[in-house]
Order: C-alpha cells, then sequence, then structure tokens
C-alpha cells in the first residue's frame, strides 16, 4: 500500500480490514515489524557517502513520515497478486500532508526540509580549480543554464524478486545487475553470514543501472520469507514502476565558457544543483561523474565544476544509462555551439581547433581524469562524411532564403565517456573448467541484462583456446557458481569481465603446456599449443586435447581474479532535424553515430547497443521527463501514454558506424561501448534545433524539446543576422 502524497506526517496505518479479506496470509506496517532494518547501502565507486546518509536512512515501510509519492506504507501477503491487490485496498491511513518540494531549486533554501534539523543539500563536491577571475576579463565569454530533466529508465521487465527460504539457508532469484552485491545487502539485512544466501540473476530484460542496488520491496519480501518460512515474490508492474522506479538524471546546470578571439578555449566552469531524490542512497555521489567529465574532448586548461546533492520529494536518482556523463556532454557541448555564435566560427571548427590531439594520450585533464586513448577528429570526419554534411549545408543555406521552407539545422555533439568503473570497482572474478569431454565451463562475475554476454563470452574463450564455440559454456548470475564478482554496470562487460576471461584461458594454456611438460618428462618450452591441444615441438608427435590432458592429469581449472583500468571511449554523433515554428514539432531527419570502443569483440552486439542507446537519447532530447502537479505527485496514471518513450515511428534514419582506437589499460583493447547513444545524441539534436531556430537564448530551449517549448523558443528574438 503506497503513498498518494509526496510528503507529509504518518499519523496511521491501519491493516486491520487487509488481514480479513480472503486469501490474504498478512499485512503489516512499519509498526508491526519494529525490527524490520532500514534499506542498505554499499560505498560503491563513490557514489555515496556515509556523512550524506548518517541520519537520513531510507526505511523499508514508512515509519514516521513520508517522503515521496508511492513510498511503501504497508505490505500485503497474499496466495496470489489478486488476493493481495484487494487487502492492500483495505488498508487504511491517516497522513497530514506537507509541502512538497520537486526541484532543486525549491529545496535549496531549506524551507521545506524533508530531515528536520538537516540540510536538503546532503553533498558537495567540486573538480579542478576556481579559475583566475581575470581570465573572463578579456576573453569572449558565454554563459547559459540548462535542465537536465528526470527521467525513467524503463527496461522491458520492471523489477522483480523471489525468496524461498530453505532450512538455514535463503535463496533469491532477481532481475538484478550485481548478484554479489545484493547478496552481501541482504545477509546485512538479515544479519546472516553471506554464505546462507544465494542469489540467481537470469536473464533479465533490461536494467540501465536501474537494478543495482538493494530496494525497500526487496528488505520487506526476505523479511517476510524468513518470518515466515514460505516463498514470498514480488513483482513490479508498469504502473508501479511510474510511480516508484528509480530516476536518472536530474540537474540544474550553469556553464561559462570562454575564448579567446582565435577559438582556443580558455576557461570553463560547470555548476550542478542535482536532484538526488528524497534519500541520499546510491545517488548521491552520481554528479562527481560529471564534475570529472566536465572537460569533454577538449584542452581547456583552467576547468573548475561544483556541485550540490540535492533532496527532494521524488523518488531516488540511481545510475541511469550514461550515468553523469550524458549530463557533461550535453553542458559542454550545448556550450561550444553557443560560443561558436558569439565568435562567429563555424561550430565544427571550433571543436576541431580545440581537440586534444591524438599524440598527447595519455592525457590529464584539469578534473583528474586521466585519458587513455583517442582521435576526436577522426570521429567527427567520419560523422560528418557519413551525414552528407556539405548536402545537408546546402539545403540549410537553401531553406534560409525561402520565406515558405521549414527551417532546418544540422548538430554535433562530440563526447568523451568513462567505462569500467571507478577505482575499486575495476576488477572481476571468474573461471575456467575442462571437463573430460573436452568442453570448458566459462564462470564469471557477471550478470546478463540484454549484453549478448552468451554470445560474446564463450566466443572469446573460444578464440584464445582455439577451441569450437559450442564447447565452452558460460555460467554467471549464480552466487553459489561463482562465490566473487561485481556485476554488470558501467559499460564494463568487455572491457574488464572479457579481459578477465581472455587472462584466465591465456593462463590455461599455461597450465596445460606446464601438465604434458610433466606428462611427457619434456621442458616447458618444448611444449607448444595450437587448436585447443598441446603437442611436442621437437618430434611432432599427435596433439592431446584439453579433455585427454584431464583424464591423464586430473581436474583441470583455474581461478582468476582480474584488475583492468579504467578506459575512456569516445565518438561523435550529428543531427538533422526540421522544425515547424507554428507547430513547435521537430522531425528528426537523419542521425549519425560514431562511437570507439577500442577493440569490438562483436560487431553485431556492439551496434545493437549502440542503436538502442541512441535511441533512449533520442527520448530524453525530445520526449521524456517526469512532470508532477501542485502537490508533488507525478501526473503519470496512465503509464507509458503520459511518459512518453519513442517508438518505432518517432525513431529516425540512424546510422551506426565506429573508429578503433585500442584501449592500453588491458592487452584485449576493448573498451565500453553500451552507453554512447545516451551521452552522445540528445546534444547533438538539441543543437540541431537551436541552428534550425537561431535563437539568441540558447536557455529557452530544454529538453525534452516538446511541442510547447519549441513553438515558445520560435517566437523568441532570433541571434545575429550573418552570425553562424
Amino acid at each position: 500500500m503506497r503513498s498518494k502524497v509526496a510528503h507529509g506526517v504518518v499519523r496511521a496505518v491501519d491493516c486491520t480490514a487487509a488481514r480479513d479479506v480472503p486469501g490474504v496470509v498478512g499485512a503489516w506496517s512499519a509498526a508491526d515489524l519494529p525490527e524490520l532494518p532500514p534499506v542498505p547501502y554499499t560505498l560503491l565507486a563513490r557514489l555515496s557517502t556515509e556523512d550524506a546518509v548518517a541520519g537520513r536512512e531510507w526505511p523499508a515501510l514508512v515509519t514516521d513520515r513520508v517522503r515521496y509519492p508511492g513510498e511503501a506504507l504497508a505490505v500485503v501477503l497474499g496466495e496470489d497478486r489478486y488476493r493481495a491487490e484487494d487487502g492492500a485496498a483495505e488498508v487504511t491511513v491517516t497522513i497530514d500532508p506537507l509541502p512538497a518540494v520537486v526541484t532543486p531549486a525549491a529545496a535549496l533554501d531549506d524551507s521545506v526540509q524533508l530531515f528536520d534539523g538537516l540540510s536538503n543539500i546532503a553533498l558537495r563536491g567540486e573538480a579542478g580549480e576556481p579559475v583566475d577571475p581575470t581570465v573572463w576579463q578579456d576573453a569572449a565569454v558565454v554563459e547559459a543554464t540548462y535542465r537536465q530533466q528526470l527521467l525513467m529508465p524503463s527496461p522491458m521487465e520492471c523489477r522483480t524478486i523471489l525468496a524461498v527460504p530453505d532450512g538455514d539457508r535463503l535463496t533469491v532469484w532477481s532481475g538484478h545487475q550485481m548478484p554479489h552485491r545484493l547478496r552481501r545487502e541482504l545477509a546485512a539485512v538479515l544479519g546472516w553470514s553471506a554464505d546462507r544466501i544465494r542469489v540467481v540473476v537470469p536473464d533479465t530484460g533490461g536494467a540501465f543501472g536501474s537494478k543495482s542496488a538493494a530496494f525497500p520491496e526487496f528488505v520487506v519480501v526476505v523479511h517476510l520469507a524468513v518470518k515466515l518460512g514460505r516463498p514470498v515474490r514480488w513483482i513490479e508492474d508498469r504502473l508501479e514502476s511510474t510511480l516508484v522506479a528509480t530516476r536518472g538524471r536530474g540537474q540544474d546546470q550553469t556553464v561559462r565558457l570562454a575564448a579567446d578571439a582565435e577559438g582556443r578555449l580558455l576557461a570553463y566552469e560547470l555548476t550542478i544543483d542535482a536532484d538526488v531524490g528524497a534519500y541520499p542512497h546510491l545517488g548521491v555521489g552520481l554528479p562527481m561523474q560529471t564534475a570529472w567529465m566536465a572537460t569533454g574532448a577538449y584542452t581547456t586548461p583552467r576547468v573548475h565544476a561544483t556541485l550540490r546533492s540535492v533532496l527532494t520529494n521524488t523518488m531516488v536518482t540511481y545510475p541511469y544509462r550514461g550515468a553523469g556523463r550524458p549530463e557533461a556532454a550535453i553542458a559542454i557541448e550545448r556550450a561550444m555551439d553557443l560560443l561558436a555564435r558569439r565568435l562567429g566560427i563555424d561550430p565544427i571548427e571550433l571543436r576541431r581547433r580545440n581537440f586534444i590531439p591524438p599524440d598527447a594520450f595519455p592525457y590529464e585533464t584539469p578534473t583528474g581524469r586521466r585519458y587513455d586513448s583517442g582521435d576526436y577528429a577522426a570521429a567527427l570526419d567520419l560523422a560528418l562524411q557519413t551525414l552528407g554534411h556539405e548536402e545537408w549545408s546546402a539545403e540549410r543555406a537553401r531553406r534560409r532564403e525561402d520565406p515558405d521552407a521549414l527551417p532546418l539545422g544540422i548538430g554535433v555533439s562530440c563526447y568523451v565517456e568513462r567505462s569500467g568503473g571507478e577505482p575499486g570497482g575495476l576488477h572481476e572474478f571468474g573461471s575456467l573448467e575442462v571437463h573430460e569431454d573436452g568442453t570448458v565451463t566459462a564462470r564469471c562475475g557477471a550478470a546478463p541484462s540484454g549484453q549478448g554476454h552468451e554470445t560474446v563470452f564463450p566466443a572469446l574463450v573460444a578464440k584464445v583456446l582455439g577451441i569450437p564455440e559450442a564447447q565452452v559454456r558460460l555460467v554467471e548470475g549464480d552466487t553459489d557458481e561463482q562465490p566473487e564478482g561485481l556485476g554488470s554496470f558501467a559499460s564494463r562487460s568487455a572491457q574488464v569481465d572479457g579481459a578477465m576471461l581472455q587472462h584466465a584461458a591465456t593462463r590455461l594454456i599455461e597450465e596445460a603446456r606446464t601438465r604434458a611438460a610433466n606428462l611427457w618428462d619434456l621442458p616447458v618450452d618444448e611444449i607448444e599449443w595450437a587448436d585447443g591441444a598441446v603437442h611436442a615441438a621437437h618430434d611432432g608427435s599427435a596433439a592431446t586435447g584439453l579433455g585427454d590432458l584431464v583424464k591423464s592429469t586430473g581436474p583441470l581449472r583455474v581461478e582468476e581474479r582480474y584488475e583492468a583500468a579504467m578506459a575512456f571511449p569516445f565518438g561523435a554523433h550529428a543531427a538533422v532535424t526540421e522544425v515547424d515554428p507554428e507547430l513547435g514539432t521537430v522531425n528528426v531527419l537523419r542521425l549519425v553515430a560514431v562511437d570507439d570502443c577500442g577493440v569490438v569483440l562483436n560487431p553485431t552486439v556492439v551496434r545493437g547497443q549502440a542503436f538502442g542507446s541512441a535511441v533512449q537519447g533520442i527520448g530524453q532530447a525530445l520526449y521524456e521527463g517526469m512532470t508532477f502537479d501542485d502537490a508533488g505527485v507525478p501526473q503519470l496514471a496512465n503509464g507509458f501514454l503520459d511518459y512518453l518513450l519513442p517508438t518505432f515511428t518517432e525513431v529516425p534514419p540512424i546510422d551506426i558506424k565506429d573508429t578503433r582506437t585500442p584501449g592500453p589499460g588491458t592487452p584485449l583493447g576493448a573498451k565500453g561501448a553500451g552507453e554512447s547513444g545516451c551521452i552522445g545524441t540528445p546534444a547533438a539534436i538539441v543543437n540541431a534545433v537551436a541552428d534550425a531556430l537561431r535563437i539568441a537564448d540558447p536557455g529557452l530551449l530544454q529538453m525534452p524539446l516538446t511541442p510547447d517549448s519549441v513553438w515558445r523558443a520560435a517566437q523568441a528574438p532570433k541571434h545575429e543576422e550573418g552570425v553562424r
């Protein structure tokens, strides 16, 4: 039973009538479960801090105060979902409403505090150094404010959990990105040792960051399963998801960018007020990802990013595909177009003048990132060539001379992102085990949610070993099969898990050579490996396959803990848009996405990741966004009829291309590929619309570019004629 208000003091929760509903097993409020612990959190990758959370713990069931709409006030357990819903309808509550704040701007002054005596600002941070004020005095300077709206990740499958007690153990099935983390957090909830819990993650219908932690519902489910000694299951439906699933993005940004008369960047300031929701859980430090990546692809000598993570009466903000990097790319790329107009320089030329050159890598940014490798100009050149930039530029010029033609705009966006995770989270565990029939079982700590692991990982192992792919079986997402692991997040699958499996396969070959040398009483350097078999180099004897080697020498297994390096994929996206100023509609005529994720293990999988991510980027630019009524309740009563996602009808022609600059962080050379479109596409589309409308105030165009916002911008004054 969920709160219908965004903010209020709970006076009473009565479950008596719910318990009398036929088929209801039980109904509980927080008062009925005083032993119920709060939602656990892990200090993972600097996304949360103890100071931020202290005194602001997230209750599994509301105890005294509702802080976001949909927060759980009671739980009803039924023999099936229908009976449970009937029971939940009978729970009565009394809540004294309080004013709600649903934006950082409204919450900043602390006139409405979510936690009495504690500021709504849960965390402050910065990257880089303050810019000397004199830098701005003799430079060309542009300033703007941008709003990164709150988004819903919207995977095909909503959140799920099934907890089954069996003696002194508990088995949990869940659609989750990090099974080992979930096991640790559920063990903390129950006060158990982790080895008493098995977490199994089957194939999961998407995640995008929204399934990376424990949630209030998970705490309640495992608690009741153990309390009652019977299986308990919760499957989130879509209406629940639109109300209480995690949010992404949510930043108010102010930018200031300076250059000399030749267009050489001098300084950049980025100020962020981030909406982190009602509880400073996993996402309170997430805006630091934006601050660290503020530099983008440019050699800006002075960069300073400051942030405040602000609590609001909305659901908790979590990592969402791109996780801080789209916000950084949109800010700097929109600012670059604005600066180009200020200087009268072509936006593409301005970017070229300021790219970090290929011979400058590894490159230390002013915000503390160490970019590993890149050729940013090559990606931009390929994007423009694929787009047909000259032809579209000519068409744009023609339309500007024709008063009856719809305006056409061209926008580009160049980005650098971080993949693999932060220090402390760049390792992975796994193993390879050879069986007597010659098959190989590959285990790793990842969890599948649509990345194609079942295709890519066995193929990688088979290639290194020189055996058919059919001989390799992948096992993942099971904490009993693989006792340690980190999971699938931060575009780390190929870069970290793939490198781990490659290294494990190399070790397996060395172990096989050593065993053969001992078996045949030969030096190891006289044992060669080819096509999945060992043989003596000096006499041309028949090769011995892996299966026969196991039969002769016993079990063959290698365990691996592999540490990878942070990587920095990059790319350039370009868009052509047609705008109807009278209707406010935007038609994306063409979209090109050029991404560089280093060595590509499977082109089909990478293309699918790039395409899907670009479609989500289109969603942020044009359609998606949370809206609230005056009381702070989301206006999403009709699910996806109110929260618009791009469908097949709205997806324009998208060309997916790539350049390939191997990542030096691992011998595999792969970088992350899953988040590129969310990072590069939105700014390209917004820049194209701004180019079409030629408005003087870029702040009038805020995502999503709804017909209303575009129409209003179209009525505004244009920038100076003759300036691009």
